[in-house]
């Protein structure tokens, strides 16, 4: 059930000090958004934090599965510019700026297929199907869960076509889990956009992984099976990874565990820095070496390929396949193994606290 009325004297409560700050903590942002909206747009975008919907995310566009909460592109300026402050608050600098990205690859993707139907490349049905998946630059939700404070459990969700991010605190820690990004296309082919890559670093240092290792070890790693038509750990998928697979990363050299490192980073470094040195050195301290990695797919890019990297305490999952199997429409997911929308972080806060 919604909240009607909790963040309706926000604005009273706020110091006003805040408002000009730019190093907020999420939550405080998050009240900071809460804080520009109307009564109505409250009530859109507030929802209990016990509500079933948190816990519930897709990747596909707005289209085919709707989305809670209040849509970014009816929000004023004033909004935009406060919400721009929570992904601040979220992110580095590299994930605030793929995630906008992949917004506005929406824009640059109905671009394409109306300058391909202009070519005579594809036919009206066509275009007129492909536009009424409703995929746009403004067409995210956000949506809120509980109040958000240091001394109390909340959440925020961000959702829409190739983008599924979600924040859960216990009012101290954070879980950023799971973590879903796209792209379409992976690389842009034509018009004045080509040659972007939003997502360039998944794709190269995959590469450069695989490519870096020797027969033997790529006999261990290279599963013969046919590339994914999605990740596996996919909402929309009842499969889950419950055995590792491919090759252990204690059979690794030093310079193939540097680039798995590097790699891993590309994905965890998309996190604000305290966030993601948590889960780096967590990954540390369980062992590099009890990590395994494997690969679908062809070696080179533009055509179709899968990896999965996963430990005791993580899942990736990256899949580059794309409508003609021409490896150019990629999915990527990251998973804190047991704390997907704080499920393990709720369990020690309510463990630590008397209710």
């Amino acid at each position: 059930m919604k909240t009607r009325s909790i963040y309706l004297l926000i604005t009273l409560v706020l110091p006003l000090s805040l408002l000009a700050q730019n190093n907020l903590s999420p939550h405080q942002a998050v009240n900071y958004f809460l804080s520009t909206l109307n009564q109505e747009e409250i009530k859109k975008v507030s929802y209990s934090f016990q509500d079933s919907v948190r816990k519930k995310w897709t990747n596909l566009p707005v289209g085919l599965v709707a989305r809670p909460g209040i849509q970014y592109g009816s929000l004023s300026d004033k909004s935009r510019l406060a919400f721009h402050r929570v992904l601040s608050s979220m992110l580095s600098s590299q994930g605030y700026l793929k995630t906008t990205s992949i917004m506005q690859l929406d824009d640059i993707l109905n671009t394409l297929y109306q300058e391909a139907y202009d070519k005579g490349e594809i036919k009206k049905e066509f275009l007129t199907q492909m536009q009424k998946l409703n995929w746009a630059h403004g067409n995210y939700y956000i949506s809120v869960y509980g109040k958000p404070s240091e001394s109390a459990p909340w959440g925020i969700n961000f959702g829409g076509h190739h983008m599924a991010l979600s924040l859960t605190s216990d009012g101290k820690k954070m879980s950023m889990s799971p973590y879903f990004i796209g792209t379409d296309p992976a690389e842009v082919k034509s018009s004045k956009y080509a040659g972007l890559r939003v997502l360039s670093k998944e794709e190269d240092y995959g590469f450069m992984l695989v490519n870096m290792l020797s027969d033997a070890q790529k006999a261990k790693a290279i599963l013969p099976q046919a590339v994914p038509k999605d990740i596996i750990t996919s909402p929309n998928s009842r499969q889950r990874i419950d055995s590792y697979y491919g090759i252990a990363v204690k059979e690794f050299n030093e310079a193939q565990k540097a680039v798995l490192k590097m790699l891993i980073q590309e994905y965890v470094h998309n996190f604000e820095h305290e966030k993601s040195h948590q889960m780096m050195d967590k990954i540390a301290t369980t062992g590099m070496d009890k990590i395994y990695f494997a690969w679908v797919g062809s070696l080179e890019n533009n055509k179709s390929h899968y990896y999965i990297i996963n430990g005791p305490d993580f899942l990736i999952e990256y899949d580059n396949v794309g409508f003609s199997n021409d490896g150019n429409h990629i999915h990527a997911i990251l998973r804190e193994k047991g704390n997907d929308f704080g499920d393990d972080l709720l369990k020690m806060h309510y463990l630590e606290s008397k209710h």
